[in-house]
């Protein structure tokens, strides 16, 4: 979406309204007063709730409509993409990238993670419902719920530092754009290391604990 809207500018209006975008151009407008709000929005605690309010709910949208054998997750997490891609393309093709860029660089990786968690807890109730294997529906659907439940814990934590940044850090228009994007980059270090290392020795301890098992039904 956002090389689409570079090459044919009006391409946003086939996911945004109008409306939506004039309001868009406003929170971003290099001029506002604060970037990254409507007019009118109040202070920074207001709005660290407001972000809570959106993103959870985007979030709970994505997992709860996994229910329809997944369908629903795979299609929020499609509108949002192109949504989310329709309005960076859109604000960078009309010279606004200036202050969309570094107002998103410090809250992405948590906030986009966050949604991709969601739509995978989503996906991992609609396949236990495709697919229960040997289970019944019911069945797989509780043991799916179980893992499912935890992956959106931990979502729900990310909403809430991504909207704390957001309100807090993001919205700041003291703080230099490089610094800004230093951050941001840092962020997505961060959460890829979290996956890449978290976890890792809980793993090795219930790999062993099952090569003990094997041993121990051998001897």
């Amino acid at each position: 979406m956002i090389v689409l809207i570079q090459i044919w500018p009006e391409f946003v209006y086939s996911v945004m309204s109008p409306d939506s975008v004039a309001g868009m151009e406003a929170m971003y407008d290099p001029q506002a007063e604060h970037i990254g709000r409507e007019r009118g929005s109040e202070s920074d605690a207001r709005m660290f709730g407001f972000y809570i309010l959106n993103n959870t709910g985007i979030g709970f949208r994505t997992f709860a409509t996994g229910l329809l054998f997944g369908i629903g997750s795979i299609f929020t997490l499609l509108f949002n993409g192109l949504h989310i891609g329709a309005a960076a393309g859109h604000l960078t093709q009309i010279g606004y990238g200036n202050t969309f860029w570094p107002f998103v660089s410090g809250h992405s990786a948590l906030e986009l993670s966050a949604i991709a968690l969601s739509g995978s807890a989503g996906l991992k109730i609609g396949f236990s419902l495709l697919m229960p294997g040997r289970k019944s529906r019911y069945q797989a659907l509780l043991d799916a719920a179980s893992v499912a439940v935890k992956i959106m814990a931990g979502a729900a934590v990310m909403f809430f530092m991504a909207a704390f940044v957001e309100a807090f850090w993001s919205s700041s228009q003291t703080i230099a754009p490089l610094i800004k994007y230093a951050v941001g980059a840092l962020m997505w270090l961060l959460v890829f290391a979290y996956f890449a290392f978290a976890g890792q020795k809980t793993v090795e301890q219930k790999s062993g604990k099952k090569k003990a098992n094997f041993m121990k039904l051998e001897e």
